[in-house]
């Protein structure tokens, strides 16, 4: 009777285990090892609630027409400036550069940024900033925009850096309120739909 009991104790164990270790998932490495991140209480932004029922973040289904070839053109001479958060926070920048593209037959435009703060991270020094709003904003993708890391070391010789659209993520802001993120600049409004990438959050 003692070995039957233990066996079943044993099962419940491994059941257990293997529930809260189940596969992260996501169509692609970037999205599963955000899904990973945002699980993870000790770095996710989600609320405790949300955390809880948390199963993983919404994407647009992965498309590769939203990969795509941009010139990289330096902006000389940039001044700092303060950038308007969320919050009274004002965290200063300078404008990096201008991004030119070709998506869904129109030409685009996006400015990136660089933080100066993250100029005194070993860690961070290479990252730039490149938000976006578009025609999906405040419908089925965040209203605040969304956010594209695009690093110093990603542009090559020739100015081009490769954007993938596939891989953009939503301000903390977006899943709580109690933090402080860049708010978008008007010019970097795209007058298209980018349907890839993070979805809006469902509370």
């Amino acid at each position: 009777m003692k070995k039957i009991f233990l066996l079943s104790l044993l099962s419940v164990i491994i059941s257990c285990n293997s529930q809260s270790k189940r596969p992260l998932v996501g169509e692609s490495e970037y999205q599963r090892n955000l899904n990973a991140t945002y699980k993870d209480a000790s770095k996710s932004p989600l609320k405790k609630r949300d955390l809880k029922e948390f199963k993983g973040l919404d994407f647009f289904p992965i498309d590769s027409t939203y990969i795509v070839k941009a010139k990289f053109t330096k902006t000389e001479n940039a001044v700092t400036f303060e950038m308007p958060t969320t919050t009274t926070r004002k965290p200063l920048y300078k404008e990096y550069g201008k991004l030119n593209f070709t998506l869904q037959e129109q030409s685009c435009e996006l400015t990136i940024y660089q933080s100066q703060d993250d100029l005194e991270d070993t860690k961070y020094k290479d990252y730039l900033f490149l938000p976006f709003t578009d025609d999906t904003s405040g419908d089925t993708s965040y209203g605040g925009g969304r956010y594209m890391d695009i690093m110093i070391s990603d542009i090559n010789d020739q100015n081009i850096v490769i954007l993938n659209f596939n891989n953009t993520y939503n301000p903390y802001c977006a899943y709580n309120d109690k933090y402080s993120c860049p708010l978008t600049p008007r010019k970097n409004h795209l007058n298209i739909a980018i349907k890839a990438g993070i979805k809006a959050f469902k509370k």
